[in-house]
């Protein structure tokens, strides 16, 4: 019996392998996966085969692959993008958008809206994601049966099971368990993701050669959010999603937050931070949202002049200096992806942001820290929930040995599926 277990878990394994090779390389032959690997020709053969015949893998025509060889033509192994699919949903300030995956990593179908998720009831606002949900499920050209999994990102603080939001800015409605809501509702296994982490999942998966082992991931939007990755895994709380970086306190009893405390980093960082220190609102004003064309319009009158404005972003790279010198003083500098409509103003928020930094324990190599700017959070957080979904496909339905026919699951399948979602 032991045997037996153990041919089942290498078999599992080198599944995994190689489907994993696939996913990264694009459509590697199969010297080339034998490379990555290290597994042999043979073995790459046999599983190749198999995973051709399952429906899982394509073969490309000859000469498609990842890399230029000479003498024979190779044959690449691609994604079928027909043996499954998944379903991301993104809620954020106001808006609320849902997408379909396909295997290959293709976006099928996509719908995005706008709605007040600060004031709308418990009700409302879980029907309005159960209801864009069933839209995309409804549409006829999808094959329903082949979504595998859905993955919902959200802007604040879930549960360490991914199950549901504990606290989110977005909303005053705390504890909703989205994920067991959208599974109970349509069947299909479920997962709640912190957006900045999955800021960080896409990270790596687009550039493996910077967002590798060790780097951070820090939202400059309407909050500060920070997706932190050490030694190659993703770091979270025992409780929590963890890095709850916006909400590390720069000043005690200092500028009103979002959350409802004082001082924090958001504070200072966020864009109605930066707009309440602008306009010389006060520290005590209330944190409003502000548009992505205001923010836009405010950093451009502070390159103009001297002014508010200028000193408004100065303060913001002050609360993000000395937060991230705190930081690195316990994990050592990392690359960091600056990333929101604010990173557009990366050039304003530097100076200071590195001033602050190297006054602290952290900063004693503060000129090797690098900066990399995306003003747009939206694609990553759903590339991230997408590649998180998709891996669970890979390793827990299709490395195991479920097949899939031409794109069309044998009956269990929905079943095993979600078996191995619990």
């Amino acid at each position: 019996m032991s045997v037996g277990i153990r041919h089942d878990d290498l078999r599992r394994r080198n599944r995994a392998m190689v489907i994993s090779a696939v996913r990264r390389a694009g459509q590697p032959s199969r010297t080339e996966i034998a490379a990555t690997t290290g597994l042999s020709h043979s073995t790459i053969s046999a599983i190749s085969s198999d995973l051709i015949q399952e429906g899982i893998l394509i073969e490309g025509k000859p000469g498609e692959t990842g890399a230029l060889k000479r003498g024979r033509p190779q044959v690449g192994l691609g994604l079928n993008p027909e043996a499954a699919a998944v379903m991301t949903v993104v809620l954020s300030l106001n808006f609320l958008s849902v997408t379909v995956i396909d295997y290959a990593g293709h976006v099928v179908a996509e719908e995005q809206r706008r709605l007040d998720t600060l004031t709308k009831p418990r009700d409302e606002l879980i029907g309005e994601c159960v209801a864009i949900v069933r839209r995309r499920l409804e549409d006829p050209d999808l094959d329903v049966q082949s979504i595998a999994r859905i993955a919902m990102g959200i802007q604040g603080i879930t549960d360490s099971q991914a199950r549901a939001m504990l606290w989110s800015p977005i909303t005053p409605l705390t504890d909703i368990a989205f994920a067991d809501m959208l599974e109970v509702e349509f069947g299909i296994p479920a997962t709640m993701e912190n957006d900045c982490n999955m800021m960080a999942v896409a990270l790596q998966w687009r550039q493996p050669e910077r967002y590798r082992d060790n780097f951070i991931a820090i939202l400059l939007s309407h909050g500060i959010g920070m997706g932190l990755v050490l030694k190659g895994e993703l770091f979270t709380g025992t409780h929590s999603s963890g890095g709850e970086f916006g909400h590390m306190i720069h000043r005690p009893g200092g500028a009103l937050c979002r959350c409802g405390r004082r001082g924090c980093v958001e504070a200072y960082a966020g864009n109605y931070a930066i707009w309440r220190s602008a306009k010389m609102m006060g520290e005590d004003a209330e944190p409003v949202d502000i548009g992505d064309a205001d923010m836009r319009a405010l950093a451009a009158r502070a390159r103009e002049t001297d002014g508010p404005e200028r000193e408004a972003y100065r303060k913001a790279g002050e609360a993000l200096g000395f937060g991230l010198g705190s930081l690195f003083a316990l994990i050592d500098p990392a690359p960091v992806a600056m990333v929101g409509v604010s990173a557009a103003a990366f050039d304003l928020i530097e100076p200071a942001l590195r001033e602050a930094i190297a006054q602290t324990a952290g900063g004693q190599h503060s000129k090797s820290i690098s900066f990399d700017t995306e003003p747009n959070e939206l694609p990553l957080i759903r590339e991230g929930c997408a590649m998180r979904a998709l891996g669970f496909v890979d390793q827990e339905i299709f490395a195991p040995g479920i097949q899939a026919k031409s794109g069309k699951h044998s009956p269990e399948w929905p079943a095993t599926a979600r078996r191995a979602a619990s």
